[in-house]
């Protein structure tokens, strides 16, 4: 049996039949225990009544807190260990669902329904964004990841749990459950969907959201590999030097033969900062592990 999620915001027009589509797949998979929890964020629409009328639990915000607010509640809520995610926009294609569970059920800790089609693309602004991310968030993972942040996703309520205060409460969510997963050993399966097009207008504001998802995975970094950050800086300033010392051989400058020297040694110690932040992170990794 497993629990399905649902953050919703303004989402009336479209919950009844997402609800529906929904409680056909549990016949078809013969889930009868199955749950629906729509966690209604603050909607200043009908968008609870709606979920109500069609028969899902429904868990209301007094006001707009975030989606990944959202999605914990929903999940603190869910009554089964499988918990399945997605939206209610129209956009993740629910028919996906038992292909998920059934890849889930090899072994997984996460499986995820990875976007493609042309309603994912979009606008070039939002494709060169979405890819930027990507490449910082493969970075930080070490490993290719097909879609960062995509809301159709599998996984354990048992396992979620112990990340819930290093989960974003808004639209960064997924990306950092994403990072989570991957660096902490985690298995995450993915499977192709078709990103069908939106009911009604997008809840993601692109540049704000952007920004905090960039500022989350600097600080994802930080947390699970923080040498990484230093490794960056000391590239950036070994180039530094590269530049100068070049410069000072074109033009025979001696100010920038030492500049290039200072550049060297700075990198030097940002290496050895980078070291030394590594072994803090082991530190108090056994120190949470102790108390626990």
């Amino acid at each position: 049996m497993f629990s399905v999620i649902i953050p919703a915001y303004n989402e009336e027009s479209v919950i009844k039949s997402t609800i529906e589509e929904l409680k056909k797949i549990f016949i078809e998979t013969e889930s009868g225990d199955a749950e629906i929890i729509l966690v209604d964020d603050g909607s200043s629409d009908k968008t609870s009544e709606a979920s109500e009328n069609a028969g899902a639990v429904t868990i209301r915000h007094p006001h707009n807190i975030g989606y990944g607010r959202s999605l914990k509640d929903g999940i603190l809520a869910a009554k089964h260990d499988t918990i399945v995610i997605t939206d209610a926009d129209g956009t993740y294609p629910l028919e996906m669902i038992p292909a998920l569970l059934k890849e889930y059920k090899k072994g997984f800790n996460m499986v995820v329904g990875a976007r493609q089609g042309e309603n994912y693309d979009e606008s070039l602004k939002k494709k060169i964004l979405r890819l930027i991310l990507k490449k910082l968030v493969e970075f930080t993972a070490g490993r290719k990841i097909p879609d960062i942040n995509s809301g159709l996703r599998v996984f354990s309520r048992e396992e979620i749990l112990p990340y819930f205060s290093k989960l974003c409460d808004t639209f960064s969510f997924t990306t950092s459950l994403t990072l989570a997963y991957m660096m902490n050993g985690k298995f995450v399966g993915y499977i192709p969907i078709n990103y069908n097009k939106r009911e009604g207008k997008t809840k993601v504001r692109l540049f704000r959201d952007s920004v905090r998802t960039l500022q989350f995975i600097v600080e994802a970094i930080l947390f699970y590999n923080p040498i990484k950050i230093f490794i960056v800086f000391c590239c950036g300033l070994l180039g530094a030097a590269l530049l100068n010392f070049i410069l000072s051989f074109i033009f025979r400058l001696t100010i920038t033969f030492y500049l290039g020297l200072g550049c060297i040694l700075l990198s030097i110690l940002m290496f050895g900062l980078g070291l030394i932040s590594v072994q803090l992170k082991h530190i108090l990794s056994s120190d949470y592990r102790i108390k626990q």
